[in-house]
């Protein structure tokens, strides 16, 4: 089988620079579809983290989303970046909009040009949040480096798709002193069944905040930006009045990126950022 052609596309970017690279699959354009062991190495021979793979099946558009480790139910900046390729194929005038399948789901998104940059956005779904269990702190937190003291009151564990710990520090100084151990914390979430920690600061009064994302247990010791953890944490602030972020990530992986989300009082979240295709 050929190798099928691979877009490197960078999701999240901030002012243009950064972002998370991610390998976007038009399988359309493939002559053979690739099999699943394919997809797990494709974002390896690529240097990405991520590879989301694209179909078209009438008026919806599949995504598929794969890691070195096996495949993902969701992925936020993958999304991202499939929008954005999309809409740099597309060419027509104004915003381009398409229903998404993933995960069991149709959902909407959305995606414009800008000279070389596509602002894309997509309705995650509706996020679960709940108390985390004591077992859930007391293994996931030293994993961290984190004493119960030096977190926020608000942990929240959230689902869109898996559950993560939402993990709040009181600065981005404490956010980038982290040096969680990844052997532990992949054991902890392994045997809790959460995707991983998402660390973050406390939001300024605009919604201006940073995040790291920490999840090994699929492969990725430390996402550069995290779109659907990032729909959680817009759920979780917005029952306190926050209803619009803007999370600056990967600045501890040398890459800066930003994912912006936003909630309504019904807590339903759009979530997206911008992109750059990068290869095509």
């Amino acid at each position: 089988m050929s190798t099928p052609n691979v877009t490197v596309v960078r999701a999240c970017v901030r002012g243009g620079e950064g972002g998370s690279p991610t390998a976007v699959v038009l399988e359309d354009d493939a002559a053979v579809a690739p099999g699943d062991d394919e997809r797990r190495r494709i974002p390896v021979a690529h240097g990405t983290s991520h590879a989301v793979y694209v179909r078209h099946v009438g008026d919806t558009t599949e995504l598929r989303f794969f890691t070195a480790e096996g495949e993902l139910p969701a992925c936020g900046h993958g999304t991202v970046a499939a929008l954005a390729l999309l809409a740099a194929r597309h060419g027509g005038a104004g915003p381009y909009r398409a229903t998404l399948r993933a995960g069991g789901r149709d959902f909407a998104g959305r995606a414009e040009r800008v000279g070389e940059l596509i602002t894309a956005a997509f309705d995650p779904g509706p996020v679960d949040l709940r108390e985390p269990t004591a077992e859930e702190r007391a293994l996931v937190l030293p994993t961290l480096g984190l004493a119960p003291d030096e977190v926020g009151p608000n942990i929240r564990i959230a689902g869109v798709g898996r559950e993560r710990l939402l993990v709040p520090v009181p600065t981005r100084a404490a956010l980038a002193a982290l040096r969680p151990d990844l052997d532990r914390l992949r054991a902890a979430c392994d045997r809790l069944g959460l995707l991983g920690a998402y660390v973050h600061s406390e939001p300024s009064p605009e919604g201006a905040l940073a995040a790291r994302m920490f999840a090994p247990s699929i492969g990725v010791p430390e996402d550069l930006a995290n779109a659907n953890s990032t729909a959680c944490l817009a759920a979780h602030l917005a029952g306190g009045g926050v209803h619009r972020i803007a999370v600056d990530m990967g600045d501890s992986l040398g890459s800066p990126a930003t994912v912006t989300a936003t909630a309504g009082p019904d807590l339903r979240v759009e979530v997206g950022g911008t992109a750059l295709v990068v290869t095509a």
